[in-house]
């Protein structure tokens, strides 16, 4: 055999030996972060322009295409060699370890129902038409007041949407303070802006899906004091299928549950 011949059946059983290796699954999904309900929506930040770094990976195909040049000794293949030895271990082992599987969901259950505790929030007090709530999502405590509207509409009217709900939380862990948001049911229209109006005062405020955070970060704490002396605060949106929506909550009772989350989550 001359050397050519001899390289050529060993790049042969290489490539063989890739071949049967199993590929990653790329079914995979990420599991889900179920966040309840009532829980205000942090403010997006700029995602970081990370795409860039998957542009390396198109170097690893430029080895590829040398691959196929040996495809002709597929027959060499070892996967026959392979299956044998597999086959002969699965199917002994399946049935022993069926048998210790019931005690591990058993196990399993008993801290099932203590985990949620943490992410469940808790009522703090009840100000007016207000509530003041602490929860520990993921181990990071975050508190906030929590206000419905008392009178909704939309143009047309009687247009079907979810609850709208606004926000003032903090986030210790973070150092935010008195956040405002909002997620007002539905999706807003894309790039448009929702207004919240307290007597003369108007902020306009981003939208992202169905949530608004204030437009103008240095008017927040503006905004948050014209609403702990305020009256009511009316928001307005427009929806992605062009529905506006105006919604008026009470700031009745807002101020001491404000009070409240700042001397929980100080």
């Amino acid at each position: 055999m001359t050397p050519i011949q001899s390289f050529s059946v060993t790049v042969a059983i290489l490539f063989a030996a890739v071949i049967a290796q199993p590929s990653p699954s790329l079914a995979q999904t990420a599991p889900d972060a179920a966040t309840p309900a009532v829980k205000p929506k942090p403010k997006p930040k700029p995602a970081a322009a990370k795409p860039a770094q998957v542009k390396p990976a198109a170097a690893t195909p430029t080895a590829q295409p040398a691959a196929p040049k040996p495809a002709t000794a597929k027959p060499v293949a070892t996967k026959p060699a392979v299956k044998p030895p597999v086959a002969a271990k699965t199917t002994p082992s399946k049935p022993a370890a069926a048998k210790p599987a019931p005690a591990k969901p058993a196990a399993a259950t008993a801290p099932t129902p203590s985990a949620p505790g943490d992410d469940q929030p808790v009522l703090l007090g009840k100000y007016g038409e207000w509530g003041a709530y602490s929860a520990k999502p993921g181990g990071a405590k975050i508190c906030f007041a929590l206000g419905k509207p008392g009178n909704s509409q939309t143009t047309p009217p009687n247009r079907p949407r979810d609850p709208a709900t606004l926000f003032i939380s903090s986030r210790p862990a973070e150092k935010v303070k008195d956040e405002v948001s909002i997620i007002i049911g539905y999706s807003f229209k894309p790039n448009s802006e929702a207004t919240l109006d307290i007597g003369p005062a108007t902020f306009p405020m981003y939208t992202q899906n169905d949530g608004a955070w204030i437009k103008n970060a240095g008017d927040e704490a503006k905004m948050v004091e014209a609403m702990r002396k305020g009256s009511d605060a009316v928001i307005k949106g427009t929806s992605v299928k062009g529905t506006q929506t105006t919604d008026t909550f009470t700031l009745k009772g807002l101020a001491q549950a404000i009070d409240r989350i700042d001397q929980e989550c100080k």
